[in-house]
């Protein structure tokens, strides 16, 4: 049961950073954590480690709990792993496609293009970061899902700090035109449209924007379709 209860807050909370409802420098307080999910201190504390092994947190000697704030060179960092990992992953998913991950993959991209439209800036990012993920998955390979997910997370944060508003659309135009290079079995296409979609996205970062500051209460407020 306390697992359970620990793997549930982890859970709330690692969607309230990647949905950026839970804004980088914002403060987690224990009591305040304890109270909105009805359990002890002790189980608020377990859940901010495992938030802070992934790097998602900060735990601060004296000051407490503070979703991460990646700095300029981490951003940096993270994105030069993603394009050595994914330009690798790609490649190797152009040599393995089958009509069947075709397929699951436009369904993706549809259910990204639906998004574009909605009110939710939540499940818009979701889906844009979750693309990556899904290749990967449909590959079978779980160990390249999970550390691109934590990637991809890491970039969340990033990406609600630095990142223009317009990149969004961007990016899942991109997504399309990977998936139709990957269905042609081109790989080289494929890999320069990976290799040039995550130098856009990073190029879309803007490292002199003010960090923005959130409500704990509001951020784990229920979400509102």
């Amino acid at each position: 049961m306390e697992s359970s209860s620990t793997s549930t807050i982890v859970e709330a909370l690692t969607r309230a950073i990647v949905e950026h409802r839970l804004q980088p420098g914002a403060k987690l307080a224990e009591q305040k954590l304890a109270d909105h999910f009805g359990v002890s201190r002790t189980l608020v504390r377990q859940a901010l480690f495992q938030l802070a092994q992934n790097r998602l947190i900060t735990l601060e000697p004296a000051r407490g709990a503070f979703v991460a704030a990646p700095s300029v060179e981490e951003a940096r960092q993270v994105f030069a792993v993603r394009r050595m990992l994914e330009t690798e992953m790609t490649r190797a998913f152009v040599r393995a496609v089958t009509p069947a991950k075709i397929k699951a993959l436009k369904a993706h991209v549809a259910a990204e293009k639906a998004a574009m439209g909605a009110a939710s800036a939540s499940s818009r990012n979701e889906l844009l970061g979750d693309f990556h993920v899904r290749m990967a998955e449909l590959m079978g390979n779980e160990v390249l899902a999970q550390m691109l997910g934590d990637l991809v997370s890491r970039c969340a944060l990033i990406t609600l700090m630095y990142q223009s508003a317009s990149a969004a659309e961007h990016s899942h135009e991109e997504h399309a035109e990977i998936v139709a290079a990957l269905a042609a079995r081109d790989e080289e296409r494929a890999v320069a449209l990976m290799q040039a979609h995550l130098a856009h996205v990073e190029a879309s970062l803007t490292f002199d924007r003010k960090r923005p500051a959130s409500d704990l209460a509001l951020a784990l407020a229920p979400v509102t379709p």
